[in-house]
């Protein structure tokens, strides 16, 4: 982050995820429940990430109910931050953008049994959203949930055929989705997707060391590190050992580290 004051702010104050952590220029927030920690790191002299570029489309938060994203929602249009908000048949959800321009998807899913599957995979759409009718869940204003999740993350790439070599072909997630136009869906465990990837960039690419995201990472079953590094090993995929699980680079250049949950 340029201003890393003005995002502890925004996230903090506005979003109302608590700080849990602070370490020179690297603070940490996290909500209550801990499902998850968002790592913000200054970089004053970075170069600012144009937008759309390869890099992050958005990162995506899931509440636990339509009540708990009605209360942040509130708190955000309380505090005059644009939020755009979109039905997605599978899921309720509002874009917004955090002070450098990151994109935020807060959502809440529809059960799992009215999701709709076509020849093409789970059906999701992009339609108005009932915005009155999901804030009167709520009458008032709230931080966000402290059961919020990490639901997915959605990445600008230059080549939809090269990000699926990687992240099905690779690292072994289903296609959940891939009539959506410029866009594919992968999961696991059926789930509607855990990272969507598009080539709306058109290819642009950023600066080198460019604000937005730098990394993420996953939790992946106990008891299965050792069978993901043969997995790498065999197919010639770089990755290195950190410690605690494994770091691999995907084909928009974002590191995923793979920890056993």
């Amino acid at each position: 982050m340029r201003d890393l004051e003005a995002a502890v702010s925004f996230y903090a104050d506005r979003l109302g995820m608590p700080v849990s952590g602070r370490d020179g220029g690297r603070v940490v927030l996290a909500p209550a429940g801990g499902a998850f920690a968002l790592d913000l790191v200054h970089a004053p002299l970075a170069p600012v990430r144009p937008h759309p570029s390869i890099g992050l489309y958005h990162f995506a938060l899931l509440l636990p109910d339509r009540a708990s994203l009605a209360a942040v929602i509130r708190r955000l249009l309380e505090a005059r931050w644009r939020a755009d908000g979109s039905d997605h048949g599978v899921s309720e959800a509002f874009y917004l953008r955090d002070p450098e321009g990151n994109g935020i998807e807060l959502y809440r899913d529809r059960p799992r049994e009215t999701w709709s599957t076509g020849s093409a995979g789970i059906e999701m759409m992009t339609a108005p959203l009932d915005v009155a009718g999901l804030l009167a869940e709520a009458k008032e204003s709230g931080p966000l949930s402290a059961e919020a999740r990490f639901g997915h993350i959605h990445l600008h790439v230059g080549d939809l055929a090269e990000g699926e070599r990687f992240y099905a072909g690779v690292l072994g997630m289903d296609v959940t989705q891939r009539s959506y136009p410029g866009a594919l869906f992968l999961s696991v465990g059926g789930y509607h997707h855990h990272v969507g990837l598009n080539t709306w960039a058109q290819g642009r690419r950023p600066p080198d060391g460019a604000t937005g995201l730098i990394g993420y990472a996953w939790g992946i079953p106990a008891g299965t590190l050792a069978q993901l590094r043969r997995h790498l090993r065999d197919r010639g995929v770089p990755f290195e050992d950190t410690g605690v699980g494994i770091a691999v680079t995907d084909p928009a250049g974002i590191g995923i580290d793979l920890r056993e949950a």
